[in-house]
């Protein structure tokens, strides 16, 4: 009987010893790495701390981080930049960038320099860009804003494939909208991916891949963002319509001033229609 028990006893014990031993590591195998730099080394660069998410915003914990983003896309974007950078001139990446942006012409031009004057980059098509002439007023209306701002933030989970966040409204913005007793604002104004907009501007996927990729490398701190409702290069920018508020001349002063002294351009003649008259624009003969 005792050896029966020791029998048994030892039959349970190897079971359960090969039981462990054979246990599956599938869940385990299966679940994806992330990329390593020993399989493929990275080919972007340093991302400067400035391109962080702020503390207040959570992305899903399934989300992919800028880094990871990077890690998909900067290969491809950087290959398609530096020529630009080159013909300009300047290395990649640069110090500091300029959006410009004509609603009108729906073209974004990229400014960068390292030291001294900006240069000319590259131009961008805009896929879309909703609304109409005139700064953004309100939630809802589809504008897309002017004026002078800045990237907030980088966002690598967009809807939109990429998106950068313009920091809608400014100092400007708020200060006349209280003068206005206006306190619905809006925001959430990207600079994003594919070809659709509500109040905010759509470069396509190629587009945003390399704005996105350089955005992070120069670092958020160092762009600007200047949006025209034409170019004040051409002519004037026109206040005349009904429909816009009466600080809009200071907006544009603003702007055109912003865009003269960034890309260094001389001051067109001024047309004979233009009734204001505008300190940068030489009077016609």
């Amino acid at each position: 009987m005792l050896t029966a028990t020791r029998i048994l006893t030892w039959f349970i014990i190897a079971a359960w010893l090969t039981g462990c031993a054979t246990e599956p590591e599938a869940p385990i195998a299966s679940t994806p790495s992330p990329p390593s730099s020993k399989k493929k080394q990275r080919q972007y660069l340093h991302i400067p701390p400035d391109t962080a998410i702020s503390p207040q915003y959570k992305f899903p914990k399934s989300a992919r981080s800028i880094d990871e983003a990077l890690y998909t896309f900067a290969p491809a974007a950087i290959d398609q930049l530096k020529p630009y950078f080159k013909k300009a001139g300047m290395s990649y990446p640069p110090r500091e960038i300029v959006l410009i942006a004509i609603k009108d012409e729906k073209k974004m031009e990229l400014w960068a320099r390292n030291f001294g004057p900006f240069k000319l980059i590259r131009p961008y098509s805009i896929r879309a860009a909703s609304g109409m002439r005139g700064p953004k007023l309100k939630q809802g209306d589809r504008q897309v804003p002017e004026g002078i701002y800045h990237i907030s933030r980088l966002n690598p989970n967009s809807n939109y494939h990429l998106s950068m966040k313009v920091d809608y409204p400014n100092d400007f913005d708020r200060e006349h909208a209280e003068v206005d007793g206006r306190s619905d604002l809006g925001g959430d104004i990207f600079i994003h991916g594919k070809s659709v907009s509500a109040g905010c501007l759509a470069m396509g996927d190629d587009a945003i891949e390399e704005l996105f990729v350089l955005a992070a490398h120069v670092g958020t701190d160092n762009i600007k963002v200047v949006i025209a409702p034409s170019d004040p290069r051409l002519r004037p920018l026109d206040t005349s319509h009904h429909s816009l508020p009466d600080w809009t001349s200071e907006l544009y002063d603003q702007v055109t001033r912003e865009i003269f002294m960034i890309t260094q351009a001389k001051p067109p003649v001024k047309l004979a229609h233009t009734s204001a008259s505008h300190p940068i624009y030489r009077p016609a003969n």
